[in-house]
């Protein structure tokens, strides 16, 4: 079974490691994926935390486009609170300039960053993300009558269209709102302690065709580390364990090693909570990978899995993203 495979880059930062090489390195890794035949590359927005360096999405992608031919670039994504409706549908509409054909756009309603970080922001509540986005629409459509106090704007460049918009979700809250708009649908399994499932069906029942998504398009978001064995996986991933544990206690701390998971001193009800989070993450061979990518392909039904990797060692990331990608396009061909 053929299954369409993306990346989602938190651009994570490891320790010993700047910030800014970590925004470098995302460069390697979309180049990597085009080479082996990702269809799209996303980019999350984030703010205020040292562990990610995702805080300006559409200058990088900008970056990526140019130094790459043909994968779709994209926002997974632009948290649209946390910005003037106008001014995501100007960013967009350049990228797509820039980039015909090959720009997607994400929009989420959470704020990616935390309390103090929203207020330096001013950013506004998801609660009016709806309207946000009819905002964001009528004005790059010239939606307004002539008496509404935004008519005669422009969204410029005029002659570039927006691109293809998708909704972001990880409880199922926006699955009707994406599927009644005739947008597609990304659910964040990769860090969601709800099912998919349930979402992906309420898109799907509440979808209504349009010209951008004649049909229902959901993306599964999956935490993946590959290395070639199950063993040399299983190391990798202590590095999770620790980053989630340390996220859930608002400590946003650089990305720790295996060695710094390993040496930390776990309390019992850690390692039990910690035990519960890896059943959101696949890792293993490429075997065991691309089976347990099969089943949840056929198990949810998406349309496509994207794949994020948050893995200490630049290294072993690209390398991790590569094995999935010949695990993945070997058990096609089976």
């Amino acid at each position: 079974m053929s299954i369409d495979l993306s990346v989602l880059d938190l651009v994570p930062v490891p320790s010993g490691t700047a910030a800014s090489a970590a925004v470098r390195d995302s460069i390697n890794l979309a180049r990597l994926a085009e080479a082996r035949g990702y269809k799209r590359y996303w980019i999350s927005e984030h703010h205020s935390m040292p562990t990610i360096a995702s805080s300006s999405p559409e200058v990088l992608l900008s970056r990526i486009g140019a130094l790459t031919e043909h994968i779709r670039i994209g926002s997974g994504g632009i948290m649209l609170p946390n910005h003037a409706p106008m001014r995501v549908a100007e960013h967009f509409r350049t990228l797509e300039a820039l980039y015909p054909g090959r720009v997607d756009l994400g929009l989420g309603r959470a704020p990616g960053s935390d309390m103090r970080a929203n207020r330096a922001l001013h950013a506004g509540s998801g609660e009016h993300f709806a309207d946000m986005l009819d905002e964001m629409l009528s004005l790059a459509h010239d939606r307004y009558a002539a008496n509404h106090p935004y008519a005669g704007v422009r969204i410029v460049p005029e002659d570039a269209p927006m691109p293809p918009i998708w909704i972001l979700g990880s409880s199922g809250a926006s699955a009707e709102l994406a599927g009644a708009g005739g947008y597609g649908y990304s659910f964040a399994s990769h860090f969601s302690p709800a099912p998919a499932e349930p979402a992906l069906e309420r898109y799907r029942y509440a979808f209504e065709p349009s010209s951008q998504f004649p049909s229902p398009h959901t993306i599964l978001g999956v935490s993946v580390i590959c290395a070639a064995t199950d063993e040399e996986a299983e190391a990798l991933a202590a590095t999770v364990d620790l980053m989630w544990l340390r996220l859930r206690k608002g400590q946003f701390l650089p990305l720790p090693s295996p060695e710094e998971a390993r040496a930390y001193s776990y309390s019992d009800i850690e390692r039990n909570a910690v035990k519960e989070n890896r059943a959101r993450h696949i890792i293993g061979s490429p075997e065991t990978v691309a089976r347990q990518l099969q089943d949840l392909s056929q198990r949810t039904g998406a349309s496509e899995l994207m794949i994020v990797s948050n893995i200490h060692d630049a290294g072993a990331r690209l390398r991790s993203y590569e094995l999935v990608a010949e695990a993945m396009s070997t058990g096609a061909s089976n």
